[in-house]
């Protein structure tokens, strides 16, 4: 099987954990505030302390499985475009193996806050509390509060892709609207609602481009369609 193949299988696999994600988060965890700024910490370490078990497999599902499958996708989008652009393939993983990074970090900060929140919570609720909201912080401030090295990422690899005609115009129109949302959320009043536009173009994107790298052999058909 080809790096392009793999590439295909790994885009789906992302855009499946980002669906896990928001089925559970308008589901189990509709209540609690998740992808908001009006997240209960308190609601948070009560529902991590009797479902643990979700939490953990809510946060490896949606960081770790998503950046593991991420860094092939990474890989095979950069040698895609180094056919027809070395100079972008090259910024392109650049910017994905940053992305990948900060996700994967942000994964295994959430599930140290998840494990150290109910332990500390059987003794100490409020320290628990406190605990989880420090450590929750920093799983934001890597990339679970906003999306700007990702929707730099997206953006650089649709830019390339129109330049040098690597993928097809749905492809690139929707990433660069997911990308666009990813900055947006840098900017604190516009930041639910960018979010939610990356998180959900960023879905379709993932399908459109999975298919562009499963089904087409190379940059020049894929032009044709995507």
């Amino acid at each position: 099987m080809t790096i392009q193949r793999i590439g295909g299988l790994a885009a789906l696999t992302c855009a499946g954990t980002y669906v896990f994600g928001f089925v559970l988060l308008v589901t189990v965890m509709a209540e609690l505030g998740y992808g908001t700024n009006a997240i209960d910490a308190a609601a948070a370490v009560r529902f991590s302390a009797e479902n643990q078990a979700i939490m953990i497999t809510w946060n490896t599902v949606i960081y770790i499985v998503n950046a593991l499958a991420l860094a092939l996708l990474v890989v095979a989008l950069a040698n895609r475009l180094k056919s027809t652009s070395p100079e972008w393939g090259s910024v392109t993983l650049v910017f994905g193996v940053i992305w990948t990074t900060l996700v994967l970090g942000a994964g295994m900060i959430a599930n140290v806050a998840t494990e150290r929140a109910v332990v500390l919570a059987q003794s100490d609720f409020d320290v628990a509390v406190q605990t989880w909201e420090t450590l929750h912080a920093v799983e934001l401030g890597l990339g679970g509060g906003n999306e700007i090295a990702g929707g730099v990422w997206i953006l650089c690899v649709s830019l390339a892709g129109l330049l040098h005609r690597a993928f097809g115009k749905i492809v690139i129109g929707l990433g660069l609207l997911t990308g666009l949302g990813g900055l947006l959320t840098i900017l604190p009043p516009l930041g639910d609602v960018a979010g939610a536009i990356f998180g959900l173009g960023a879905i379709v994107w993932f399908i459109a481009i999975g298919l562009a790298l499963l089904f087409k052999r190379d940059a020049a058909a894929a032009h044709a369609v995507a």
